[in-house]
């Protein structure tokens, strides 16, 4: 049986080059870039054109680029490390109430320790209002932090005209982004949006897990979670995982050779997904309908900001073309997984993060919707390994199983 895995959106098969250049680090190059001598210097090289090549796709200084080991870290790591490090700044933080549970649980240690949290609505596509943003932020305000893309329903939130309204009400509010779900794959330019502080996991883009980084504008100050033998510019003690590293370093190189071409392609495929299900009763698809695509990716290149939220211009917002929420009545989430599986299709019930666990969706619940929906969604997600063949035997299974298992559930 053919396997066809659509839950890149929990993880991503490392690329094959990726995978080498870890062999050989772990087997060959395999000294500690602390150390002084030759195999020592190896190391320190996989690091040094790593932070490189990552700090060139954001157009940012590469010493502004600090290893972690993931996305759960890097949020952790500047939501707790910048509070603790700043406390002159305010205790009133603001955040979203459909962040990955990454951010949601530092925020909520923050307000169990005497901070007060803000957490904004979003309508029923998934998007923040503006304004309620504007009128959130106080004199007190140390830190706002949203995801640009959702996790499970692939709402693209309009950071850029989020880092303009912060920075123009309050100077002193620092933004932090959460891009573990578009860095890759949507454009993102820190310094020219006005992003303070940007979080980064490696296995979303065919790197390894165990990667990740930390974008840290120069001069905003965050305090150490990890002391030691001060590592990454004391930011992170530790010896640094190399392997990973080099590994991360050869996935972004190869993910950002055609970003616009990408998106293009991941258009391609959700509209056969989507116009392939049409006419399948009870299927819904949730957020946006208007996914971004190459030609924002290529409006957006640095010198001339792409609104890519603006409600003036679209009332629904716009979706990351590679996550696909799927719905379907009278169907548990569970069942429609696991009966896709033996059919050798791999998809999600929900975040990889939290699926293993019975508690209802924060961000369906967000959404508002319905409740007889809330636990018979799945998601699809592709990377840029996803072909239209896959695409169109997901579709095919779809409509084999669908219909049965609504029969079986109205008897």
């Amino acid at each position: 049986m053919t396997e066809i895995y659509l839950d890149n959106s929990a993880t991503t098969r490392c690329s094959d080059e990726a995978a080498k250049v870890m062999a050989k680090v772990l087997t060959e190059d395999y000294g500690n870039p602390s150390s002084l001598h030759n195999k020592g210097m190896e190391a320190e090289n996989y690091l040094k054109n790593t932070r490189k090549v990552i700090a060139d796709s954001l157009k940012v200084d590469k010493n502004e680029i600090y290893f972690t080991s993931g996305g759960s870290e890097s949020n952790n790591a500047v939501i707790l490390g910048y509070a603790a490090e700043n406390p002159k700044k305010g205790k009133h933080v603001i955040t979203t109430s459909i962040e990955h549970a990454s951010v949601e649980m530092p925020f909520q240690y923050l307000e169990q320790n005497g901070y007060e949290v803000t957490r904004l609505k979003v309508d029923q596509y998934g998007n923040i209002s503006l304004d309620e943003l504007r009128d959130a932020i106080r004199e007190d305000t140390a830190l706002v932090s949203l995801m640009h893309v959702n996790n499970e329903i692939g709402t693209v939130e309009p950071i850029e005209e989020a880092a303009e309204i912060i920075h123009e009400k309050n100077p002193n509010t620092v933004f932090h982004v959460d891009a573990i779900q578009s860095y890759g794959k949507i454009p993102v330019f820190p310094k020219r949006t006005g992003i303070d502080l940007l979080s980064v996991s490696g296995h979303k883009i065919h790197g390894p897990k165990g990667s990740g980084f930390l974008y840290i504008k120069d001069k905003v100050r965050v305090r150490p979670l990890v002391f030691g033998g001060g590592q990454e510019r004391l930011m992170r003690s530790g010896t640094e995982n190399v392997p990973a590293i080099a590994g991360l370093g050869t996935a972004v190189s190869e993910i950002f050779e055609d970003l616009p071409g990408h998106l293009d392609e991941f258009v391609r495929l959700r509209k056969i997904f989507s116009d392939g299900i049409k006419d399948i009763d009870g299927l819904s698809i949730n957020g946006s309908l208007v996914p971004y695509d190459g030609a924002m990716a290529k409006s957006y290149d640095g010198k001339k900001e792409f609104r890519t939220n603006a409600a003036s211009d679209n009332e629904t917002g716009i979706v990351a073309p590679y996550i696909i929420s799927l719905s379907v009545q009278n169907v548990r989430a569970e069942v429609l997984l696991h009966a896709l599986e033996e059919k050798g299709i791999f998809v999600s019930a929900g975040s990889a993060c939290s699926s293993n666990r019975t508690n209802v969706s924060r961000t369906l619940t967000a959404i508002h919707l319905p409740k007889n929906l809330l636990e018979s969604t799945v998601r699809f997600s592709m990377s840029y390994h996803t072909t239209a063949t896959e695409i169109t035997e997901a579709v095919k299974a779809l409509h084999e199983i669908v219909p049965m298992l609504q029969r079986y559930t109205r008897h």
